[in-house]
């Protein structure tokens, strides 16, 4: 089976505050990067091309509303929760135990965006 999610772009109406705020959330770096006359932080990612990006974007652009991207803190999800208040960030809905799917939690990220935060069932 092929993964269902392959990429998503994450709109910020400040680029470099965007790329501080996801670098400490998921504990690793977003790198800032180029493309024609487009500039956007580039979200880690192993050897697939699932991942995605912070893209520049105008205020209206952004939404609370739309879909839920889940994002996989590994096992630091009582650690980002509160990296995502103090970078800005706040808390929509606390953690959640899903059982065999993990934990979860929902956040609002330093630009707006309603963002879900993932761990394995294992972790914390």
């Amino acid at each position: 089976m092929t993964n269902q999610i392959v990429w998503v772009d994450i709109p910020a109406t400040d680029l470099d505050r965007a790329i501080a705020f996801y670098s400490a959330l998921l504990g690793t770096t977003v790198k800032k990067e180029s493309f024609n006359d487009c500039s956007f932080g580039l979200l880690p990612h192993a050897d697939t091309n699932i991942s995605g990006c912070i893209i520049p974007a105008q205020a209206d652009d952004i939404s609370t509303k739309g879909p839920l991207v889940y994002l996989n803190v590994s096992g630091r999800i009582d650690q980002a929760i509160a990296v995502a208040e103090n970078q800005g960030g706040q808390l929509l809905e606390p953690k959640l135990n899903m059982g065999n799917h993990g934990l979860r939690a929902v956040i609002l990220d330093s630009e707006g965006n309603r963002v879900a935060l993932h761990s394995a069932p294992t972790s914390q």
